[in-house]
This record gives structure tokens, C-alpha cells and sequence, in this order.
């Protein structure tokens, strides 16, 4: 009787070669006090990553004026798949996401919160649904599956009210559209300019993709109050430029020479997982 044929055990390189490249973008302006906590929710996402995808971590910090950017090269400097990038002068959230997406090697990016608002393991089914034809998930948690925990109520009705609004202007059907946590396909969205370069300009992004035909869809997850540091939106500036933004949607919905139907895909995507 012959022996059984052996199968060889695929080796490190061809293991390696089988992973998917992911960036992972963590925008970062005066989060001296979060970096340490970053730094172990960080190692628990390499580890839930780590049997299917090859990822990097692209740190941006966004001219901060107290010692994260020392920080940032005392606590990730030497780890091989740790890039970090530096503005010499603060340009906002939405200027830093634009900074890591350009510096991203791989075609598929996601960006987080430095200050780990929500837990960086939402990453893992937010990728799972960049499907063949999704250009963009996002982090839902006013999806009714979400949760949002510990957040001031008025800070909380101001952002549903402006998700409200942004879904009478655009065609993806979402319950959330201001959340920085996303999944992206880079070659959908790196020629994008968004104007806004703070918390508004992630609203925009999402608004010019939407505005190109892409696809968006959302995934349910949980909003925490940040436990170390302190929020840099201005509560009364950031308000006027949604304003801004909303009047600038509507115009364009009423007068694009060929609108876009509207896309109801997201709201069954998210029904389906």
C-alpha cells in the first residue's frame, strides 16, 4: 500500500504573501495622555488582525503643542510597522485623516480615534463588509443596533440632529455620517479635497464620495465618553460649518445636472449582518 501523498505546510513567506496589506490611520493633536492606552488597544487589534491581514499603522500627529510627538517616537518609534507623520502646524482631524491616507501603502485604510472613543476591535467587522463594490464603512453607533455610552445628552442630540439633516441631502441612507471611525478603499477617495480641514471635513468626504456615486454602507457600533484628555471640537464653530455644509449638500442635490437616485443598499447591508 502506498503512502499517503504529503501536503507541506505553506511556509512564512507564502503565508505572508496570502495576507491582505491594511493602513490603519490614528490622527493625533495634544494626546499625550491617551498614548499609552492607545498603545495596548493597538496591540490587541495587531492581534485580532494578524491571521488575515499584513496592516501598518500610520500615526499622524496634527501639530500638537504638548509632548505627543516626543511621546509618539518614546512609545512606537521602534515598531517595523509604525510610520509616523508630522504636521508642523495643527490643520484639524479631517487635514491629518487626508495626510494618512496619502501616506498609506495599502489600498484598503482605516482610520481610528487616538483617544479610543470607540474600541479599536469595532475595526474587525467594519472590514469584513468592504464587500466588492463598497467604496466606504462607517462606524454607526445611532445605527438601532449601536449604543453610545456615557456622552453628554446635549452633545448627543446635536450630533443625531446632524445626522437627520445629512441624510435628507445624500443618497447613501445612513443613521450616522459624522463618525471618523471607517474603512476605506483608498482608490475611491485619494482624490477627493475636502475644504474642511477639522471635524466638519469628515462629514465632506464622505459627502464628496457620496456626491461621485460611491457606495457607503454602516456597521453598528459602540460610542464611549473619552476617559483621558479632553474633546478639541468647538462646540459653536463646528455647528455653523455643518450649517455650511448641509446649505452647500442641498444646493448641489437640487442642481447636479444629473442626480444620483437614491442608494438604499446601506440600509439593507446593515440590516444583514
Amino acid at each position: 500500500m502506498s503512502s499517503p501523498a504529503c501536503i507541506d505546510s505553506p511556509t512564512p513567506s507564502e503565508k505572508a504573501a496570502a495576507l491582505v496589506p491594511l493602513s490603519i490611520v490614528v490622527p493625533c493633536h495634544n494626546e499625550a495622555e491617551s498614548l499609552d492606552r492607545l498603545a495596548t488597544d493597538l496591540l490587541r487589534l495587531r492581534a485580532a488582525l494578524a491571521e488575515r491581514y499584513d496592516t501598518e499603522f500610520v500615526l499622524v500627529d496634527d501639530g500638537s503643542t504638548d509632548t505627543t510627538w516626543t511621546l509618539m517616537g518614546d512609545t512606537f518609534g521602534g515598531q517595523a510597522d509604525v510610520r509616523l507623520v508630522r504636521h508642523e502646524k495643527n490643520r484639524g482631524i479631517a487635514a491629518a485623516i487626508a495626510t494618512g491616507l496619502a501616506a498609506a501603502k495599502a489600498e484598503i485604510v482605516a482610520t481610528l480615534d487616538a483617544d479610543c472613543t470607540y474600541d479599536p476591535l469595532e475595526l474587525v467587522p467594519l472590514l469584513a463588509m468592504l464587500t466588492d463594490g463598497v467604496d466606504m464603512v462607517v462606524a454607526s453607533p445611532y445605527h438601532p443596533r449601536g449604543k453610545v455610552v456615557g456622552v453628554a445628552p446635549w452633545r448627543l442630540a446635536l450630533s443625531r440632529l446632524a445626522s437627520q439633516l445629512y441624510r435628507g441631502v445624500m443618497r447613501n441612507d445612513l443613521h450616522t455620517y459624522t463618525s471618523c471611525v471607517r474603512v476605506y478603499r483608498k482608490s475611491s477617495v485619494i482624490g477627493l479635497r475636502p475644504t474642511q480641514g477639522g471635524f466638519v471635513g469628515i462629514v465632506e468626504l464622505l459627502w464628496q464620495l457620496d456626491r461621485r456615486g460611491g457606495t457607503i454602507v454602516e456597521c453598528p457600533a459602540t460610542l464611549n465618553v473619552r476617559t483621558t484628555g479632553h474633546s478639541k471640537m468647538r462646540v459653536a464653530r463646528t455647528a455653523l460649518a455643518h450649517l455650511r455644509l448641509l446649505a452647500r449638500a442641498a444646493w448641489r442635490r437640487m442642481t447636479d445636472r444629473a442626480p444620483i437616485a437614491r442608494h438604499e443598499s446601506s440600509r439593507f447591508a446593515t440590516r444583514t449582518t
